[in-house]
Formats: C-alpha cells, structure tokens, sequence
C-alpha cells in the first residue's frame, strides 16, 4: 500500500468520528440505553431532511439544530410511550425510531430531491471522497471539511462532558439521588440525547448512520469488559476507536489484495475492526470467556467507581 495524503485524510475523520461516537456512547452504555443511540442515529432523519429544505445547502448549522431537535424528540416520544401507553421500553424505542425514520426517508426521496443529498450517504457514508472536499484551517492546513464538522462536534462532547461528569455520572448511576442533589437527572438526560444526535448527524456524511452506530455501541462496550472505572471506560474507549479507524482503513485496502476479494469501504471495515477488537477481549480478557471456561477469578470487581 502506498501512502498518501488521501489516506492521512480519511483516517483523520475516520478518528474523529470514532472517537466523538465513542465518548457518549459510554453513558449510554452506563444508562443501559445503548440501543438509544441506534433510535436517535434513524430518527434524525427527519430533522435532517427539513433542515435542507429549509436551507437548501448541507453545509448550514441548521442540519445541526434539526437533528438536535429530533434527537430530543425521540427521547420524549419514547419516555411518553413508555409511560403512558405502558408499552415496554424497547418496544417504544423501536416504534419512535422506525416511525421517525421512515418519514426522514420519505423527506429525502419525495421533498429534498433539489437539495444535494443522498439516501445511500446517509446510510452509509463517503469517507473515501472527503478528501476531496478540503478547506483551509487556520490559514495554513488543508483537511477535510468533515474533518472540521465532525472535530467541532468532538470538541463540544469534550466541553459537554468536562462540565457536566459529575452530573453526568451521577444521573447514570443513580437518578433519584442525582435529583436529591438537585443535579436534575432529566436535563442531564435529554444533554445526553442532544450529544448523541449532533454528533450523529456530522458523522453523516463520511460514515453514514450504520457505522455511528458501531461506533457508539462497540468500543465503549469493549472497554467495559476490561475495566469498571467511569475515567478508565472512557479513556479505553477512545483508544479503541481510534484503533478501530485505522485498522479499518488499513485492512479496506490490505484484504482486498491477499485474499483476492472486492474491494470495500473503509467505513465498512471500521466496524468490522471495532467486533474483531471486541471479540478478541470477549475470548481473552481479564474476565473473558477463556478465563472463566478455565475457572480463573476474575481481576475486576463487578462494582462501578467514577
């Protein structure tokens, strides 16, 4: 393989976009409300749709406030199906989200077919063509425009979560106690949502709503089968996103060459990467399914500490 600018390129917003999923998705893993990043990462769609409508450019912060609004919206359908209709809450999340998703689709298809947007980059990404789509940052570098959209969004999820940890992690453990406290769980709740569609909707573009998913999901579920500690699970799931992307982008061109098969996409291989690295701690870490088929104690204490 030959390395080129295109290929630091595509692994910069590979990261970027790995790690900005990664980071909420820790609290969502926390929440036991990991399948609610699925929900927002469909549901969005809508929002997406109207804000190109109404602005006619993919570019505006529009989109961002679309997909917030949307976001949130699934949070409260949800809650209020759940509590009212007395329905399950799996079953609830997956009457908002699908309902929710097929209105953005119908949007997209029927309303926004003058606006420069596709049904299948919204499901699965371009992150081969971002470099095509360069702007210079600080006067100086050139990266991708998704590489600055998808790093603003890391950015705010940094700020989001250096504010609010404490809260953050306290209405995740404990909500009742977090509301005694008078750190108002259901806020930090709908943050958290809020956190999850905007950083949903600027990973659109390079990979696509299926590959978010996998991002937010996979690496923070990886870290917890090695460590119990809130820093620990956030830090080991940065480290494999970050792995994840460039595994994923290196292999998309490796695997296609040795084992002569089609060439693939490097979102695609993203994924992959992040249930490979899974697997192999499943099988072989510190609490893995080797140590426990061999009857060894486990290292880590099954309590959480922040």
């Amino acid at each position: 393989m030959n390395w080129t600018d295109n290929d630091s390129h595509i692994i910069l917003v590979g990261i970027l976009c790995a790690v900005a999923c990664a980071l909420p998705g820790c609290f969502l893993l926390l929440r036991r409300m990991s399948m609610m990043g699925d929900a927002i990462s469909h549901a969005v769609l809508p929002g997406l749709a109207l804000a190109f409508l109404i602005s006619g450019t993919r570019t505006s912060w529009t989109i961002f406030v679309g997909a917030a609004v949307a976001g949130v919206l699934t949070a409260v359908f949800t809650q209020w199906i759940s509590r009212y209709g007395k329905v399950e809450r799996g079953a609830a999340m997956g009457i908002v989200f699908t309902t929710l998703f097929a209105i953005g689709l119908l949007l997209i298809e029927r309303g926004a077919g003058n606006v420069d947007l596709d049904a299948k980059c919204v499901l699965y990404g371009s992150l081969e063509l971002t470099p095509l789509h360069l702007i210079t940052f600080f006067d100086t570098f050139l990266v991708p425009r998704a590489a600055v959209v998808v790093g603003g969004a890391l950015i705010v999820n940094l700020i989001i979560i250096a504010l609010f940890y404490k809260e953050l992690t306290l209405a995740s453990f404990d909500p009742a106690l977090a509301d005694t406290q008078g750190f108002r769980p259901r806020l930090m709740h709908y943050l958290l949502m809020t956190m999850v569609a905007i950083t949903t909707v600027a990973a659109f573009e390079a990979v696509g709503s299926i590959i978010v998913i996998a991002m937010l999901i996979v690496p923070p579920a990886t870290a917890f089968l090695i460590t119990k500690r809130l820093p620990i699970l956030l830090a080991l799931s940065t480290i494999f996103a970050m792995s994840a992307a460039v595994l994923g982008h290196l292999s998309s061109h490796a695997l296609p060459t040795l084992l002569g098969i089609p060439e693939t996409t490097s979102s695609g291989m993203m994924a992959t990467a992040a249930g490979i690295i899974f697997l192999m701690f499943w099988l072989g870490g510190p609490e893995g399914l080797i140590r426990q088929r061999f009857g060894k104690r486990p290292l880590l204490q099954p309590d959480f500490k922040s």
